[in-house]
């Protein structure tokens, strides 16, 4: 053998003799999980338990590096990272964006769902009964689906108070995806902004609320400073989401490492997603009320005025002016839908944060 072939062989054989030894095992997936949120935002407190768990499951098999608030990344190009492989897991927001996921924006509506854990369900059940939606996912994105989520519930957050809807008329409200459409049918302008600009915008006097905001990332993002008014309107779930994995690298896992994964989203579907957020909310309620936050329940007839106002005119919408023009059989969907909400609507535990404050 000559001695540079010698030279190579045994220095590949140490190599592998050594990474059997004590302290020099590494991770057989280092993978980079892309956030365009804080980690003390509302769905973050799921991803983190998720993605810390599938670490230790794992035996040291996947490693994951945390990239929050866009730092690796900005609002809006995270779906198009995930899906060519920048990113390797992310969670994405469909109302960022609207023109890319046709069959996923049939999941975003207001007034239908009332608890955000039964809401997680259905996106599940929508997801696995609605091939389209798969299709979008697993094909047109290159993405498997680690989990459905959301971001719990979203009150409507005021400078000044308002004594009804009828006052949000000419207000200028920052809303995000479909919650545009709330804004506007109940009067107000809607205001697009992403989530960094919002304090010093309502600080400002830019704006007169915030709507869209989930509750704990309001709090978090310290918005009761500004706008302490925190309005229930009755609109129920908030804003569902998803966090995905690139498909090739999914592929790429054991079959062990992707039963972990399957397993670990079971756990949250079967209750671990609403015993998370139960101690999150609980303790951001005490939190806001401990620093001036006014919850004001608005009353049934306004709840009722704000539901027949925005359904079933949202859905048709969808159905219209998304589904149709792109090829999306959108009644078929929403029959899916409507018997997910049937099955998992009566399921819903997950308290919303004004009845926490009335219990403590």
């Amino acid at each position: 053998m000559k001695r540079r072939d010698f030279l190579k062989t045994t220095g590949a054989l140490a190599g592998v003799g050594m990474l059997g030894l004590p302290g020099f095992a590494q991770a057989r997936s280092s993978m980079k999980f892309d956030s365009y949120v804080t980690e003390s935002a509302g769905p973050s407190w799921i991803d983190r338990w998720f993605l810390d768990e599938l670490q230790k499951r794992s035996n040291g098999d996947i490693s994951v590096r945390y990239y929050w608030a866009g730092s690796l990344n900005k609002v809006g190009e995270h779906l198009g990272a995930v899906r060519d492989g920048t990113s390797e897991i992310t969670i994405i927001s469909p109302g960022y964006y609207q023109a890319e996921m046709p069959a996923t924006r049939g999941l975003e509506w207001y007034f239908r769902v009332d608890r955000a854990d039964a809401l997680q369900r259905v996106c599940q059940d929508v997801y696995e009964n609605f091939a389209p939606l798969r299709q979008e996912w697993e094909q047109r994105h290159r993405s498997k689906v680690l989990y459905w989520t959301n971001w719990n519930y979203a009150p409507l957050v005021m400078r000044k108070p308002i004594s009804s809807l009828a006052d949000l008329k000419g207000k200028k409200i920052r809303a995000y995806g479909v919650g545009t459409d709330v804004i506007e049918r109940l009067g107000g302008i809607a205001v697009p902004m992403v989530a960094g600009e919002v304090y010093q915008s309502l600080e400002r006097g830019v704006l007169d609320g915030v709507y869209g905001f989930d509750f704990v990332t309001a709090v978090a993002y310290k918005l009761h400073e500004i706008a302490p008014n925190f309005y229930d309107i009755g609109d129920g779930a908030h804003a569902p989401a998803l966090t995905v994995m690139n498909r090739k690298v999914w592929e790429g896992l054991s079959p062990a490492n992707q039963k972990i994964c399957n397993d670990l989203a079971n756990e949250l579907y079967n209750g671990k997603f609403t015993e998370i957020y139960e101690g999150v909310l609980t303790n951001y309620v005490k939190k806001a009320v401990a620093e001036g936050v006014k919850f004001i329940d608005l009353p049934e007839s306004e709840k009722a005025r704000a539901r027949a106002t925005v359904q079933p005119a949202q859905v048709e919408s969808w159905i219209n002016s998304v589904a149709k023009p792109n090829g999306i059989d959108g009644k078929a969907m929403q029959d899916v839908i409507e018997k997910a909400i049937a099955k998992h609507a009566p399921e819903g535990k997950l308290k919303r944060p004004i009845e926490i404050a009335a219990s403590l």
